[in-house]
This record gives structure tokens, sequence and C-alpha cells, in this order.
């Protein structure tokens, strides 16, 4: 396989700890990871060997790039099960999973996914709307899965709940190629009522690292 330069070194990949009912889902994570791959870009997720994490995280291991698991220690019985592939990280809560999540990633996309997915989600284009981030943020539409969640956030900037340049922060495609090379070209804007906030900002609100975390 080819491989393409990135401008990105590792990306965040929020999706389901279940495979979903359709292949196409499971196709995706798989193709997901292998792109991943192609362009040389390392993974940071959940850290869950099941569903859709496990096939993206086996495909990313698979093709000799790095996989930085991060899983809160309440978790593990039940999103890991046999060998795990990659760097896992333990932490404390939730929190810490997503700040951390975060913190190592350039870029995130959403697979299909449940509540955990949405609210992972939802929060890192929140931190963008906020200026906390200026990081890419990209939905991967597999068989128009999040088309209703984009209506609802287009029903939002109609009725003056949501502004459009927040609308634009939010990328999607339906196939693994196309979103990333959207991401890659993605310019953030400057939205001039957003506050100026920065990470260390989302330390002191309540994520510490634990010792050897870069930060």
């Amino acid at each position: 396989m080819e491989e393409t330069k990135s401008r990105f070194k590792r990306i965040c990949v929020f999706c389901g700890s279940s495979s979903g009912k359709k292949a196409s889902y499971q196709e995706a994570a798989v193709e997901l990871g292998k792109e991943l791959v192609e362009r040389r870009i390392d993974l940071v997720y959940g850290g869950g060997s099941v569903g859709l994490m496990g096939l993206v995280s086996q495909a990313v291991h698979d093709g000799g790039r790095h996989v930085l698991g991060v899983i809160p220690r309440t978790l593990m019985p039940r999103e890991i099960t046999g060998e795990t592939v990659g760097e896992v990280r333990a932490v404390s809560d939730m929190h810490q999973r997503k700040a951390e999540m975060a913190r190592q990633a350039d870029a995130f996309i959403a697979l299909p996914g449940g509540y955990g997915t949405l609210e992972e989600l939802l929060e890192v284009i929140t931190w963008a709307q906020l200026g906390i981030h200026h990081k890419p943020v990209g939905l991967l539409n597999v068989d128009g899965y999040y088309n209703s969640l984009l209506s609802f956030i287009d029903k939002a900037v109609d009725e003056g709940f949501v502004s459009p340049t927040a609308r634009r922060i939010i990328v999607s495609a339906p196939t693994a190629e196309q979103l990333v090379r959207q991401l890659e070209e993605y310019v953030p804007e400057c939205d001039e009522i957003t506050s100026k906030l920065v990470w260390d900002e989302v330390d002191r609100i309540g994520y510490v690292p634990e010792s050897g975390v870069a930060t």
C-alpha cells in the first residue's frame, strides 16, 4: 500500500463498543483504520477491544501504526476482552479519558456509536466553538447514520441556537478517504464572540494528567 503524508500525527476516533447491526458499520471502521495507516497517522481511541473500537484499533495496529487506548479502570472488564493492541493507558474516570484523548489528538473522527460517542463528539465540537482548540472534527456518516443529527444541528442554526460559523466546525463525509481528505483541508474560522480559552483552563477545572503523560 502506498503511503500518503498527512499533516496529522495522530487522530482520535470516537466509536461504539458495539458493532452495530449493519456490516457497513464494521467495514467502515476497518477502512478508516486502513486510511490512517496509508496516511501514516497514529490512533488514539477509547481503549476497548470490542465492537467498532476493536475493529479500528486492530486495523491500525496491523498496519504498523501506533495505537494508544485510553480507558477508565472501571470500564476495563467491560470493554476489553482478550488481548489488547498497542499501548493501553488506564485513567481514573471518564473526564480524564476524554481530556487525554483530546490532548493527544490532532483531529477527531466519530464513527457510528451510541450515547458515549455522541457525548464525546459534542464535547470536542463545543470546545472548538469556545476556542479551546482548533482541531478538525469529522463525522464518518456511514449509510447516512448521522443524517438525523446533522438535520437537528441545521434546525438549531435556523432557530438561532447555533451560529453558522459553529455549524461549519463539523466536517462530514460518507467514506473514510473523503473524510480524512476534507479534514486535511479544513481551515478553522474565528468567531468574534467565542471565548479564548486554553488547554490550561481545561486542566484547571478538573483534569490532572497522570505521571508520564505528555502535556
